[in-house]
């Protein structure tokens, strides 16, 4: 079986340039050391025992677990015996193109956008899918690695849908749990404050200025917002620089100082802080861990399962 389409810098993970979306299965023998990545990153356990270890905590896994990692956080799986599982991975470039109206869906939208910065959960979801879901699951993961070799000129609609298909597939589990509402519409004016947020990372943001724009009292738009997404506007933004930062300091050799500054934190202390409130670990610990040798080259992906196509 060929190697999945992506490539590794010791222990970053990043496509193959023109990758949109990749599922395959995969073993984890005894372990998986720390690694991060640069794309989105759906892990649907399918057998054998093991454990995922990220700055959330230690998580015991069993079959039909799903975890949902944003661009740029660390994890690993430890003590496992013949674990398997199958990964979903998707640029995120496609959040801002095609998959840009996932955050107007209540489901998808808590999913990718909001549900892996609430509560604490810094770029990390779980959920569990029962025993059909998850044979539902698998199918359109298998539906979408079956569409790896076929190019993405002719079947980008394919690769999409198919991705979308589980996103919502794993979405309505998630929604199962009681956390985010089957029904409730984000308000325009919150949809409208992430992307001008997202948008504009280095300005100096303040609430009043924020409400000013959208025409609302600052009061009024703060439940709104933190009601659709669980956060302060504020705290929104920090979630989104953080994540930026991670990303400047694994693709670019700029200085942590200019990296700062660019996605609004011009004060280094401040920026330190943050920082590491979300990573658990200093900026540049952050970029010597994953950018230089940490682990051999050769353990840095996952073991392809060999599977006989019918």
């Amino acid at each position: 079986m060929e190697e999945p389409p992506v490539e590794n810098t010791r222990t970053l993970l990043h496509f193959v340039d023109g990758t949109l979306a990749y599922a395959g299965p995969n073993l984890h023998s005894t372990g998986h050391p720390v690694h991060t990545h640069s794309f989105f990153e759906v892990v649907v356990i399918t057998g054998g025992e093991g454990y995922h270890e990220s700055l959330t905590g230690r998580q015991e896994l069993a079959v039909g677990d799903v975890i949902l990692l944003r661009p740029g956080v660390w994890h690993a799986y430890t003590d496992c015996t013949d674990l398997r599982l199958y990964n979903c991975c998707f640029s995120a470039d496609l959040m801002q193109r095609e998959l840009a109206w996932t955050r107007e869906d209540p489901l998808l939208g808590y999913l990718l956008w909001t549900g892996p910065f609430s509560a604490q959960r810094r770029g990390v979801l779980t959920a569990h899918l029962d025993r059909v879901a998850l044979e539902e699951a698998i199918g359109h993961l298998r539906g979408l690695e079956e569409l790896r070799h076929e190019l993405v000129q002719l079947h980008r609609g394919d690769i999409v849908g198919r991705l979308s298909l589980f996103l919502s597939c794993v979405a309505r589990a998630v929604a199962a749990t009681g956390v985010v509402g089957r029904e409730t519409q984000t308000h325009p004016a919150v949809l409208t404050a992430m992307r001008r947020l997202e948008a504009d990372p280095a300005r100096q943001w303040t609430l009043t200025d924020l409400a000013n724009e959208l025409h609302l009292v600052p009061g009024y738009f703060v439940r709104l917002f933190k009601s659709a997404t669980g956060l302060p506007p504020m705290a929104y933004l920090s979630r989104h620089r953080v994540e930026l930062a991670a990303d400047r300091l694994l693709h670019t050799d700029q200085p942590i100082s200019r990296i700062a500054e660019s996605v609004g934190w011009p004060d280094p202390n401040y920026f330190a802080r943050r920082f590491k409130s979300h990573y658990g670990l200093t900026a540049s610990n952050y970029r010597a861990r994953f950018t230089h040798a940490a682990f051999p080259r050769q353990s840095s992906y996952p073991r392809p399962i060999v599977r006989s196509r019918s």
